[in-house]
């Protein structure tokens, strides 16, 4: 067998390794279920996406942002997870993984058509794939859009070293096109073209320092060097695709206010958490302990003496890679790398509440790895012991990693292990806090929500979801001036919301007070006639709670009707909220016809609380009695 058969073989058996070993790690997501965390928001609660592919579905994927985000390949693969799939969510994970998979054997394939070394290649596409910070790219369904941004910046890649073996034309196009499908995928690819300069440099090797005229489409099958001005231009297209998406990105998270304005959050503050942040995730990688889906914003200015110390390790570890880069061309590529694709995330546009996330260092991370690994290679060189310690220490510390990913995976089970252990590993975590209790009030267990939700209203007193929950709890549990607390204090707050003129209005209803409660309705009606939510329960006031009169039987069906329509009648809740209706005004065939597809849609979802709760509604309808809630 000759050296390149044998190479073939090699490479063979470790895409078999690397695909056997993902799977072995992240083989516990296949038992988990969603979590209450984004979840509903892109999958579990949008009619949209439940619905499955349809015209009008594709149609709002391309033209409507999905959680205030324009992604419209990521939103259509949710879509499909449904269509064939319904709400189970197993299936879902399932593929994630496959993504997860397919990137990790990107990364081997690129790595060694760009480096010709197979052995670190591999060892950097094992890490990639196997490290803990990876987990909540991979274990979070409504993360799809990281690994499938993923696949298409690699594929990008993929096609990028294609093109320039032979650039022309025909092949700029297909690069244009994989480039052009890969923006359709999350946001932060707007980085990739510059990705793609820093390869060009190495390990491609293309950059000739100074003007040439020499064309673009040498005959040769290995790249030619170009001024570093016409690599730039060879860019513009991709950079101009990539300017594109960053104004669809900020106009489409502007309409939901998720970027915080300078003066919520004040420039030396994003500064100074973006010190942090550079340095801590360096240590996330070194040491992967207390990986939370949260971290709290710390809002720390430059003068404080952690913010200084990160900062002048960023410059000096910018300063020597730089330096040491001129020579050694992996150190400068990979910290660029690392620090480049960060950029979108690091808060300088700060979106979300979260100082860092794991998951943005899916593709960064792969910058710190080339550096550490091309370094150890280089220092082993032809010597043999060090090459059998090497060997063994990566295959002990490729074990660890993939334990601590299995460890890690158990952890998104659901929305009480999620958050109960993001509770464990930070402090004063307003958002794990408020979560956790919204967890033990979805499962009915409203005693236990109150002091979480309780904790993330000391710890902020502006968190809506927090406040809102509890004064749902209160309403659950016969608490009514607690609740009217509640609902009163978000609207001194200005945040004043239908569903909280809704959940107002449902509260004066029970207490007796059907005045105060209309008022609220139509407040919120006011506010925003569409909402399928508010009308889903201004629907559940009139045929629930109301007088029962035909009038408010009738105001009901036609409340929730649209709550329905605006869902595309694939909402469990608000099918129950219509048939509770038509039960109302005595409509008993219509009510048993609706809540029996309401009840499979819940078990579909695996929602069983609310198909118990249906189920026990279906048997009054059956009996030709409505619902009355006590």
């Amino acid at each position: 067998m000759d050296s390149r058969h044998r190479e073939k073989w090699v490479k063979l058996l470790i895409y078999i390794g690397l695909a056997a070993a993902t799977f072995a790690a992240y083989e516990p997501t296949l038992h988990n279920g969603f979590v209450n965390y984004d979840d509903d928001v892109y999958i579990t609660e949008n009619p949209h996406v439940t619905g499955g592919i349809t015209p009008d579905s594709v149609i709002w994927a391309f033209t409507q942002p999905h959680a205030y985000m324009w992604h419209p390949l990521t939103t259509l693969s949710h879509m499909l997870d449904c269509q064939f799939f319904g709400l189970k969510a197993p299936w879902h994970h399932l593929v994630s993984l496959l993504f997860h998979i397919a990137n990790t054997l990107l990364v081997f394939w690129i790595l060694t058509n760009l480096t010709g070394a197979i052995w670190p290649s591999a060892f950097i596409a094992a890490v990639f794939a196997l490290h803990p910070v990876q987990v909540e790219s991979v274990a979070w369904a409504a993360e799809r859009k990281t690994v499938l941004s993923g696949l298409f910046w690699f594929l990008t890649i993929s096609v990028y070293i294609w093109y320039t073996k032979r650039p022309g034309i025909a092949r700029y196009i297909s690069l244009f096109l994989v480039f052009g499908l890969c923006i359709m995928t999350k946001p932060v690819v707007v980085t990739l073209p510059f990705a793609l300069l820093l390869l060009d440099y190495w390990p491609l090797e293309r950059v000739k320092w100074g003007l040439s005229i020499k064309p673009l489409t040498p005959k040769t099958e290995s790249p030619e060097k170009i001024s570093a001005a016409l690599l730039i231009m060879e860019k513009m297209p991709l950079l101009l695709l990539s300017a594109a998406l960053a104004v669809v990105t900020f106009i489409s998270s502007k309409s939901g206010e998720v970027v915080s304005s300078l003066e919520a959050l004040p420039l030396n503050f994003r500064i100074a958490n973006a010190f942090i942040s550079y340095i801590r995730y360096i240590g996330k990688i070194i040491w992967p302990s207390g990986l939370a889906v949260i971290y709290p914003y710390f809002h720390l200015n430059l003068t404080n003496a952690a913010v200084i110390i990160c900062a002048m390790l960023f410059v000096l570890a910018t300063v020597f890679c730089l330096y040491i880069g001129r020579r050694r061309k992996y150190v400068a590529v990979g910290w660029l790398w690392y620090v480049g694709t960060l950029v979108p995330m690091i808060g300088l546009v700060q979106a979300g509440a979260q100082s860092m996330a794991n998951r943005y260092m899916y593709i960064s991370i792969l910058g710190l790895l080339i550096i550490a690994v091309f370094a150890v290679k280089e220092f082993v060189a032809d010597k043999a012991r060090r090459k059998i310690f090497i060997a063994v220490s990566a295959a002990g510390l490729l074990f660890a990693l993939g334990i601590l990913t299995r460890m890690q995976v158990k952890h998104w089970q659901n929305g009480f292990t999620l958050f109960g252990y993001t509770l464990k590993v930070t402090e004063n975590n307003t958002i794990a806090e408020s979560n956790f209790g919204i967890a033990f009030f979805k499962a009915g267990r409203y005693n236990e929500a109150v002091p979480y939700l309780t904790k993330a209203i000391r710890i902020s007193p502006t968190n809506f979801n927090a406040r809102n929950n509890l004064g749902m709890v209160f309403l659950k549990l016969g608490k009514l001036n607690e609740a009217i607390a509640c609902f009163d204090e978000l609207i001194k707050q200005k945040q004043d919301s239908p569903k909280v003129y809704v959940n107002l209005a449902v509260t004066y209803a029970q207490q007796g007070k059907y005045d105060l409660a209309m008022q609220n309705c139509a407040k919120a009606e006011q506010l925003k006639p569409d909402e399928a939510e508010s009308l889903n329960n201004m629907a559940w006031l009139f045929a629930a709670i109301g007088d029962l009169s035909t009038n408010d039987a009738n105001k009901a069906i036609d409340y929730a009707r649209r709550a329905c329509e605006l869902t595309a009648y694939n909402n469990a809740d608000h099918l129950d909220t219509l048939a509770v209706a038509y039960a109302a005004a005595g409509k008993f065939n219509d009510a048993i016809v609706t809540a029996e597809k309401a009840l499979n849609i819940a078990k579909t979802a695996g929602q069983e609380n609310t198909a118990r709760e249906i189920q026990n509604r279906l048997e009054l309808y059956k009996a030709g009695k409505p619902y009355r809630e006590k």
